[in-house]
């Protein structure tokens, strides 16, 4: 138990410490951004009311956002083949955690959409964990791709009549969701395609994603790579087919959501029309970049590596109406893949040759604990209105020495024998911030 509290305090040192090495000139070289945002601390404010959320309110639930994925799926319903578990629940009450990330979602496979067992299950875990922390939000996610399974599922009379259309007696068409050029045809794979949302067919499809979720008590949706889906028409059309989706999902939240509001994002640095935010909030990959001295993997987080969005999200009004010069916006540890030089620094998008929730996973504990605290000191200090989406539990491209796959965050123990240790390090973190 003491060397267990000598590493908490150690990691409270280090953190302090860092945080005072940031004040000043920036380090790196680069500008500071201009009208830089100021860093908030958490004051405990959960509100969510008359549909829409505060600024600060919105900031407080994405400084305790955590990445866990497919947590509320059940055992042989989840897409990645994990599931969450009682540890997983203990552990998320432990830390604080308030926002859920991808905590449900399907990567093709959309037939889970007809098994009443995923649904129930999922429902079920919602509503255990807050009779214990009524404030959490779960995130649902709605992909860029779709398979031919979307055709055994019927269409509710609800998605007729939200888009003006009589109701059939029909499942949703997979052709009809395709690009009728080919565009992104077999993208993720045999008989799988890139949604095109200038369809008809796709907005309803999502729409009918997004009142599935909302029916279950989640009040969050992740829309992954928006600007693939808006590529083949869309967004040379202003956004029309995205944003009338977004508009008839909103309208939704007001009567299905559990607050009347429903908070989406994208992997984009925001999109603005006429001068409004379609997404509540952004979010993106870390892109992390090597450390090309090192001997053991080490990396830094660097505003301005490739393509990260760190100082470039947009200014806007957002749907809550609150004018933001900076839209607020989350950084996850992504997952990807393995390249083609595992080990060796590239330059790339891989760290190391490993997407970020599998390299997170081969340093050591103590580094990936130092790590992840300075990240948090980074992002407060070059840009605060960012934040970093903690890695709970992702799915990685391999296995280390533990076995992990998927990596986990929890305290290892009888109960999570593969868990990081990172949970008390993140729990501390969140305690001072």
């Amino acid at each position: 138990m003491r060397s267990h509290l000598n590493r908490i305090f150690t990691a409270l040192a280090v953190l302090l410490v860092i945080v005072s090495s940031c004040r000043g000139q920036d380090e790196t070289g680069w500008p500071e951004i201009p009208e830089r945002p100021k860093p908030l601390v958490n004051d405990g404010d959960y509100s969510v009311t008359g549909g829409v959320i505060s600024e600060k309110v919105l900031r407080n639930y994405l400084s305790r956002a955590i990445t866990e994925a497919e947590f509320l799926s059940s055992q042989g319903l989840s897409t990645d083949g994990y599931y969450g578990t009682e540890d997983d629940e203990r552990m998320l009450l432990n830390i604080g955690a308030k926002f859920i990330g991808r905590a449900m979602y399907t990567w093709n496979g959309e037939k889970k959409f007809n098994n009443p067992a995923w649904a129930s299950g999922a429902k079920a875990k919602i509503d255990r964990m807050h009779t214990k922390d009524p404030d959490i939000i779960f995130q649902a996610a709605m992909f860029e791709t779709v398979s031919p399974q979307v055709g055994e599922i019927k269409i509710p009379e609800h998605v007729f009549k939200a888009f003006g259309k009589t109701p059939e007696d029909r499942c949703f068409n997979y052709e009809a969701m395709k690009d009728e050029r080919g565009l992104y045809d077999k993208q993720w794979g045999e008989n799988t395609c890139v949604p095109d949302m200038s369809h008809e067919e796709t907005q309803m499809w999502f729409y009918f994603m997004a009142c599935f979720y909302m029916d279950l008590g989640i009040e969050a949706l992740h829309c992954g790579q928006v600007n693939l889906m808006c590529s083949m028409g869309d967004k040379d059309n202003n956004y029309e087919g995205w944003r009338r989706m977004q508009s008839l999902v909103r309208e939704a939240a007001k009567t299905r959501a559990r607050r009347g509001i429903v908070l989406m994002d994208a992997h984009c640095p925001g999109i603005v029309v006429d001068g409004k935010h379609l997404f509540d909030f952004a979010a993106y990959p870390l892109r992390l970049t090597e450390k090309t001295s090192s001997t053991t993997l080490e990396a830094t987080l660097l505003k301005g590596h490739l393509d990260s969005i760190i100082g470039k999200t947009t200014a806007g009004t957002t749907p809550s109406g609150w004018y933001t010069k900076r839209l607020p916006y989350i950084l996850e540890f992504d997952n990807y893949g393995i390249s083609k030089h595992p080990g060796k620094a590239n330059g790339d998008y891989f760290i190391w040759g490993y997407d970020e929730i599998s390299w997170i996973g081969l340093v050591s504990e103590e580094y990936a604990r130092g790590f992840v605290m300075e990240c948090v000191a980074y992002l407060e200090k070059v840009d605060p209105v960012g934040y970093i989406q903690m890695p709970g539990c992702r799915v990685a491209a391999m296995t280390n020495k533990y076995g992990f796959s998927p990596y986990r965050c929890n305290t290892r123990s009888d109960a999570c024998p593969t868990g990081r240790n990172l949970e008390e390090t993140i729990k501390a973190i969140w305690k001072y911030k």
